[in-house]
């Protein structure tokens, strides 16, 4: 998706008399002291670590309002989910957390999105680790800021014995409710991706122990019969 169709179709500064729903990528952030967590945008506020309910500022320059028309500041949200998995396909974006949020305030109308001064996560919406599998978990994702560790999804194969938070432990520490799609601690599958087939071997091995067990018993029954018979 590049950036003309978000521009394409731009409105004038607006303000809606209820809340939008948008999808956004985020990556999942744990403060230094590991008690508190948040979200870090991809981009232009990626230095910077919101909670959930946030107020836009510009980078640049904090005096006027955000967002602004000829300016990059505020917040940005797509109006479909299929655009937001879509933008989780990036490499620079396989990290992130898909979430769901309520626009609200000033916002700018693209084509697809939107460029707002407000908003608060309702949801994560998927979380993938890097081979594919849903996260279930969070792990530190060997980035960050001052003050805060950037974390990223890893699923119960790729855990490895690393420290993690599950995600119910990241929504925990948030500082306002947040709900978890699809579970507790679970993840929809990605689209198009099937979990792995369990193998002839895999299917036939409780079959085998308990065959081997019988066998020992057998045996265990042939000595004590002879050692009565003698």
């Amino acid at each position: 998706m590049g950036l003309s169709s978000w521009l394409s179709g731009s409105a004038r500064g607006e303000h809606p008399d209820r809340p939008f729903t948008g999808y956004k990528l985020a990556h999942a952030a744990l403060s230094a002291d590991g008690t508190r967590t948040g979200f870090a945008g991809l981009t232009m506020g990626a230095g910077h670590v919101y909670g959930v309910v946030a107020e836009a500022t510009c980078v640049w320059n904090s005096r006027h309002q955000s967002p602004r028309r000829w300016c990059g500041c505020g917040f940005y949200c797509l109006h479909a989910l299929t655009d937001a998995l879509s933008l989780g396909c990036a490499t620079e974006n396989r990290s992130a957390l898909l979430i769901e949020v309520a626009a609200s305030g000033r916002y700018i109308r693209y084509e697809r999105g939107l460029r707002y001064s407000r908003q608060r996560v309702r949801a994560i919406k998927q979380a993938w680790c890097s081979c594919g599998r849903p996260g279930i978990a969070l792990a530190d994702a060997g980035s960050g800021l001052v003050g805060w560790r950037h974390l990223a999804p890893v699923c119960d194969q790729c855990v490895a014995g690393r420290p993690t938070l599950t995600l119910r432990e990241f929504v925990a520490r948030l500082d306002g409710r947040v709900s978890i799609d699809d579970g507790p601690d679970g993840m929809a599958q990605l689209p198009g991706m099937a979990a792995p087939a369990a193998t002839t071997a895999d299917a036939e091995q409780p079959f085998a122990v308990l065959t081997a067990e019988i066998a020992l018993l057998h045996a265990r029954l042939d000595n004590l019969q002879a050692r009565l018979d003698g």
